[in-house]
């Protein structure tokens, strides 16, 4: 636990039934009149800008400009595309609607038309940014990133095949808005995928070396809800309650580890999305039991807190307090199988189809490079995260 700490969250979450409807008072309140909505192909689709365009008909703004063709893996390319359109339709503010592909683009495309240029790899890094940028509204569609109150974006350089890194508290929205109607529509798998992304979020913010008290407050409270409601949503699709649950914890779980950081769960998936260009969530999912049982003699205790946390006051009573940081392990991995069981969710690298054994080499090295590693509580050489790999192979 960091005997310094710095906690901040700015960001205004408006949450819950008609949390859209506030959209336009938000909008007024810091006098935008012509907002660019960016989104992808399957969020418009699935009528979810609908109840938005609605909300603001019914006051004085006017949507400028959509965007609905974000890709799953954002690149460079496409945030000087809608930086050039947001500039033509003479655009005023961003809301993102979508997961995390649409609002790290919307973070990407905000620094480009609030700082001039095309070249977004020129603010790429940390401390770049030096000014607030536009205003900007985010509304969450999946339940996992927590993009909506972090301040970190990473846009694919297609070119170079790396992945530029952003971070900035400027980033940060001015609003998140969660409302539970935006993830009524989300497939199982994505359901199951952004939730396991949450749920690694919290459990690395809580036993990674930069954890506090804030952070832990927010990160527990983030487990509990996902221990909660997620085998149910999945069983119910339209839990509307449920559903509030998840997209709450996500946005507690980005906020824990915005003000913690994350671990080697990150780097491996971070590189492996890189090189087998898998969704995130999916990487987390993947490679979430085998890091927790690599660093398990260091975070032997908040580990044994998590199972309180993940299975409820029954399961941690019963379980020797000895025997509680496996448990938690055990239980995620139980949790793995339910949503294997439920939409097929890969558990392991070759489940996934996509990712070939001679590319672990490849994962290895980037993993080394990449800078949640900072972070994780124990060491790990090539060699190690070889073998990490070679278990999460399966």
């Amino acid at each position: 636990m960091s005997r310094y700490y710095e906690f901040f969250c700015p960001v205004k979450v408006i949450a819950g039934e008609a949390a859209l409807e506030h959209l336009p008072y938000e909008l007024t309140g810091i006098a935008s009149v012509r907002p660019m909505i960016i989104t992808d192909a399957g969020v418009r689709a699935a009528g979810l800008l609908d109840p938005v365009m609605a909300a603001c008909e019914e006051s004085d703004v006017r949507i400028a400009a959509i965007y609905d063709e974000v890709p799953p893996d954002s690149s460079t390319t496409t945030v000087r595309e809608i930086a050039n359109l947001y500039r033509d339709q003479e655009c005023d503010a961003i809301i993102a609607i979508g997961g995390g592909s649409s609002i790290d683009t919307a973070k990407a495309v905000n620094i480009l038309v609030s700082e001039g240029g095309d070249d977004i790899a020129a603010y790429s890094g940390a401390g770049v940014l030096t000014r607030p940028l536009r205003p900007f509204f985010v509304i969450p569609t999946t339940a996992g990133t927590g993009s909506e109150v972090t301040s970190v974006a990473v846009i694919a350089d297609t070119g170079r095949s790396v992945k530029l890194p952003f971070t900035s508290s400027f980033l940060l929205p001015n609003a998140a808005i969660i409302d539970p109607r935006m993830t009524l529509t989300l497939p199982p798998h994505i359901t199951a995928a952004t939730a396991m992304d949450a749920l690694t979020h919290a459990t690395e913010a809580y036993t990674c070396l930069a954890r506090n008290p804030l952070s832990d407050a927010y990160a527990t409270a983030a487990i509990k809800k996902i221990g909660r409601s997620l085998l149910p949503v999945m069983d119910q699709p339209d839990d509307a309650q449920g559903r509030l649950d998840l997209a709450e914890a996500s946005t507690m779980a980005g906020i824990a580890f915005s003000n913690s950081m994350v671990g080697l769960v990150h780097s491996l998936g971070h590189a492996t999305g890189a090189i087998c260009h898998l969704p995130h969530g999916l990487c987390m999912s993947l490679y979430l039991p085998f890091v927790l049982e690599y660093n398990l003699e260091e975070i032997r205790d908040p580990l044994a807190d998590l199972l309180l946390y993940l299975e409820g006051p029954e399961v941690w009573a019963a379980t020797p307090a000895s025997r509680r940081a496996e448990a938690t392990i055990s239980a995620i991995r139980h949790l793995r199988d339910e949503l294997h069981h439920r939409c097929e969710l890969p558990r392991t690298l070759r489940e996934t189809g996509k990712v070939k054994e001679e590319q672990l080499d490849a994962i290895a090295r980037q993993a080394l490079d990449d800078g949640s590693i900072i972070y994780n509580p124990r060491e790990a050489t090539l060699k190690e995260v070889r073998l990490i790999l070679d278990k999460a192979w399966g």
